[in-house]
């Protein structure tokens, strides 16, 4: 697993739950390290024991988890990064839905040993979309819950997501685009600003 996967599961537990919550994970899982290198890659089990862990210790289906990591990718100031990427998408939440299969590629921009699994969208009605995820990273289907939803905020659209199980081709989301328009969206300006 890329250590980038790693360090952003050990950053939103710290800064979402605190040091003393991370540290009995590191321990439940018997990690060799308390701190992730993200430009490292990593046992695929080592994440799991993470995973698995964080959910016992938080007392939290690990499903919801993911999500939860997948809303605090996109929404946390210390993530910022994850947020601008998803913004170039277009000006509004439709836009960014069809940037989706672009999504791999463009993180390889970002970190070209980074392999994200492929995305497909699927327009199914005006207003109704399905989004599968490839096959290669367990559990990525919850995490972009998260970022659905997270993004949804961000556009100001109010929507509905229903993560529809595993298949052979990945797991499957289903994106209800009730209102696109439902509230102002958050600020977002294309050039970042300095000093």
């Amino acid at each position: 697993m890329h250590g980038l996967i790693n360090k952003s599961i050990q950053s939103f537990l710290r800064d979402t739950y605190g040091e003393a919550v991370w540290s009995d994970v590191v321990l439940a899982a018997d990690l060799p390290t308390k701190e992730f290198e993200a430009m490292l890659a990593y046992d695929d089990e080592i994440t799991g024991l993470v995973l698995d862990a964080a959910a016992a210790r938080l007392s939290r289906p690990r499903e919801v988890l993911l999500e939860d990591i997948g809303t605090y990718l996109v929404s946390h100031e210390n993530s910022r990064g994850v947020r601008r990427l998803l913004r170039f998408a277009g000006v509004c939440y439709e836009d960014f839905l069809f940037s989706l299969e672009d999504l791999p590629d463009r993180t390889r921009l970002a970190v070209p040993d980074l392999e994200l699994p492929a995305l497909d969208l699927r327009q199914e009605e005006a207003s109704r979309f399905t989004l599968t995820t490839g096959n290669g990273l367990p559990g990525m289907g919850h995490v972009l819950v998260g970022v659905l939803r997270a993004m949804a905020d961000d556009y100001g659209a109010l929507v509905m997501l229903d993560h529809l199980g595993e298949g052979g081709q990945g797991e499957c989301i289903e994106i209800t685009l009730v209102e696109p328009r439902f509230s102002e969206g958050k600020r977002f300006e294309l050039g970042v600003r300095t000093g």
